[in-house]
């Protein structure tokens, strides 16, 4: 059964090209599946049933395991599935029989426009803010997972380039824009790179080592901008993706726009933008329809509370 994991965690890694994360993610996935099966003796692919998998969800679900998490674990075990099944060494799929358990929806944070404001337009002190702040820029001007910013090379944008083209999700490249701000804050970032980039070295952004910046350097660096600068918010690389999003949004209405520019292969994954539309246009309601106001005791046109309009 390890031997079939491994198979198809190769065939992720060179035909399908899954990033790094990914293949951690289903690879620890797996892991928990086929220790599990260990525990009841379940020592061969088909000796495993809609019913087995069924127990495996159950068992996780009693463990605290969210439905989100559970989600993803039996797409891990789909995919695999359907890589047995080509290969014949199963008959069919019980994986595609098994639903997980469902969540709660939770509404991805953003920030406000004010906080943002806050947070971009504070001065760099050194080098590694330099580099920094142009990190923010980016993901707030272009929407920028965090695996494609680290993934960008000094030849994917040109000094004074207005777009940038990123390789998203599943391979799939798009073109989005870079905002004047976000160019300006690149074009300072590359003015002081040198003493930091190690020579050769083809990453748009690098560490203290010179070499290409990874995940956790980007999410501490910016974690330490915002202790700095910000107001207490934690910061992370996907909250500045939200805050683009829902702001694009709240001014343009916009939402096939939207899906474009995230790289969205589904509408439905950016309608829960609306969500974050609709709240922004509550408060607004709230706050400016005269009658959404509470506890005034008067009400409209009428200027003594009987009723009667002047």
């Amino acid at each position: 059964m390890r031997e079939a994991v491994e198979a198809w965690l190769a065939t992720l890694t060179h035909e399908r090209k899954l990033s790094p994360h990914t293949l951690a993610a289903y690879r620890h996935d797996l892991d928990e599946f086929l220790g599990w099966c260990a525990t009841r003796a379940l020592s061969g692919w088909p000796m495993i049933g809609h019913a087995e998998i069924r127990a495996w969800v159950a068992t996780q679900h009693r463990q605290g395991l969210s439905g989100r998490s559970l989600q993803r674990r039996l797409a891990a075990l789909r995919g695999l599935y359907e890589h047995l099944r080509r290969a014949g060494l199963v008959a069919d799929n019980p994986a595609k029989l098994v639903q997980a358990p469902k969540s709660p929806k939770k509404l991805p944070r953003a920030l406000d426009v004010d906080q943002t404001a806050r947070l971009l337009d504070a001065a760099p002190d050194s080098t590694l803010e330099t580099r920094d702040r142009a990190m923010l820029e980016l993901l707030y001007s272009s929407g920028l997972r965090l695996a494609e910013l680290i993934a960008l090379d000094l030849a994917d944008l040109p000094a004074g380039a207005d777009e940038v083209r990123v390789l998203g999700k599943g391979s799939k490249e798009r073109i989005v824009p870079v905002g004047a701000q976000a160019r300006a804050a690149l074009g300072d970032w590359r003015q002081v790179r040198g003493q930091l980039a190690a020579p050769g070295e083809p990453a748009l952004f690098v560490g203290r080592d010179g070499q290409r910046l990874g995940r956790t350097g980007v999410a501490r660096a910016l974690s330490r901008w915002a202790r700095k600068r910000g107001d207490g918010t934690h910061v992370h690389p996907h909250l500045l993706r939200h805050s683009f999003a829902s702001h694009l949004l709240e001014s343009s209405g916009d939402l096939r726009a939207v899906q474009e520019l995230l790289g969205h292969a589904d509408l439905a994954t950016t309608q829960v933008y609306t969500h974050l539309d609709y709240q922004h246009l509550a408060r607004v309601y709230d706050s400016a329809h005269p009658r959404a106001r509470r506890g005034t005791g008067v009400k409209d046109g009428d200027s003594n509370g009987n009723g009667e309009g002047d």
